[in-house]
C-alpha cells in the first residue's frame, strides 16, 4: 500500500518560478489520501532559490513536509536527483523539475497503475496521449525520438519518451539500483538500469507538455544529446 509519494526536485537557479512550482505540488490532492513528501536538492544556486525555497516553507508552515539539502558545489541535475533518491522516505518516488514545463497535476496519473497493483515504474510521456503540448523545436523533437530509438533498441522496452522528467519508481527498487551519472545522462542511465531487473514491470502513461526555450531558461543543449548516446551505448551494451 502505498501512503507516501516523495517528490524530488533538483534546483539550479530556479529563484523566477521555484514558488510557483510548490503552489502547483502543495495544491494537488493525491489519490488514495496519499502524502506528499518534497525533497529540494539545491544544486549550489548562484542566485536566490535556496532563499525563495525557506521563505516559502516559513510562510507556508511546510516544515516536515518540505525538506531542503544543498550541495557544496555544482554538481549536475543527475547529482541533485542521487541526493534526493538516497533522502527521500516515501514509498513511490517522482522527479519534479523545478521550472514550470510538467504538470503535477498529473501525479495522479502515474499514480493509478502503481496504486492498482500494475507496475513498479511509470514513465510519463510527452509524446502520447491527448494532453496539451506546446510545440516548440523540430529537432530538439527529433533528437528526443532519436535518443529513446536508441535506448530501446538496447533495452528491448518500447517507450515513447525516454528523456522525460517524469519517472516515478518504486522507492525500494530505484534505491537499489547504483546510479553513477551526474548530469543529463541520467535518463537513459536509469532507464538502462531498470530494464535489466528481473520481473520489473515498467509502464507508460501520456502527459502534458508546457516546454521552455532558451530564452525562457530551458538548459539541455547538443552537448547533452551526445552525451546522452554515449550513455545508452555504455550501459546497455557493456554495464
Amino acid at each position: 500500500m502505498i501512503q507516501t509519494l516523495s517528490i524530488i526536485i533538483p534546483a539550479y537557479n530556479e529563484e523566477r518560478t521555484i514558488h510557483l512550482i510548490l503552489n502547483k505540488v502543495k495544491e494537488v490532492q493525491l489519490i488514495n489520501n496519499i502524502a506528499k513528501e518534497v525533497v529540494i536538492v539545491n544544486d549550489c544556486s548562484s542566485d536566490n532559490t535556496i532563499q525563495k525555497v525557506n521563505a516559502y516553507i516559513q510562510e507556508n508552515q511546510l516544515e516536515g513536509v518540505i525538506k531542503v539539502f544543498s550541495h557544496e558545489k555544482n554538481k549536475g541535475k543527475g547529482a541533485a536527483i542521487h541526493t534526493g533518491i538516497q533522502m527521500a522516505t516515501g514509498d513511490v518516488i517522482v522527479i519534479q523539475d523545478a521550472d514550470l514545463e510538467y504538470d503535477p497535476n498529473e501525479f495522479n496519473i502515474l499514480l493509478k497503475p502503481m496504486t492498482d497493483g500494475f507496475a513498479d515504474v511509470v514513465y510519463g510521456s510527452r509524446f502520447m496521449g491527448g494532453n496539451p503540448h506546446r510545440i516548440l523545436f523540430f529537432w530538439h523533437s527529433l533528437g528526443n525520438k532519436t535518443l529513446t530509438f536508441l535506448s530501446n533498441a538496447l533495452t528491448n522496452l518500447n517507450l515513447t519518451d525516454m528523456e522525460t522528467c517524469y519517472k516515478m519508481f518504486r522507492a525500494d527498487i530505484i534505491k537499489g539500483v547504483k546510479l553513477q551519472e551526474k548530469r543529463f545522462g541520467f535518463e537513459p542511465e536509469v532507464t538502462a538500469k531498470i530494464a535489466k531487473i528481473k520481473g520489473i514491470r515498467i509502464y507508460e502513461v501520456g502527459i502534458s507538455y508546457y516546454g521552455r526555450t532558451y530564452e525562457e531558461g530551458k538548459k539541455i543543449g547538443w552537448k547533452d544529446g551526445f552525451r546522452a548516446i554515449y550513455c545508452i551505448l555504455k550501459y546497455g551494451l557493456f554495464s
